[in-house]
């Protein structure tokens, strides 16, 4: 087993373990118990992070779409969640026809 094989497997053990805790404790505690709060505000946060380097520094296909576009992107899937009133995927779909439509108009 390769040193990144090994990794791999850690972080899937890693992960499935704090999976199972997270079911076990939002089993136990109330939505609102400040354990629950800290996890969800850590996730989003995760999210937000991962958002945020995929527009600042991508890699893969997504390295080739200019910077502007992607802003515009994300710009378009967010005046699509306001319009939409919080719906996901119609937010998706403004947001990948704004980047589609700024990286056409850009060249």
């Amino acid at each position: 087993m390769t040193g990144a094989d090994l990794a791999l497997a850690l972080t899937v053990a890693a992960m499935v373990t704090l999976r199972g805790a997270g079911l076990l404790l939002g089993g136990v505690l109330r939505p609102d118990h400040p354990v629950i709060a800290w996890a969800a505000a850590v996730s989003v946060a995760t999210l937000a992070a991962f958002v945020v380097l995929a527009i600042a520094v991508p890699g893969g296909l997504l390295a080739t779409v200019p910077w502007p576009a992607r802003v515009a992107g994300v710009l378009a899937g967010a005046l699509g969640w306001r319009l939409f009133r919080g719906a996901l995927l119609p937010a998706l779909l403004t947001g990948l026809a704004g980047l589609m439509l700024s990286w056409w108009a850009l060249g």
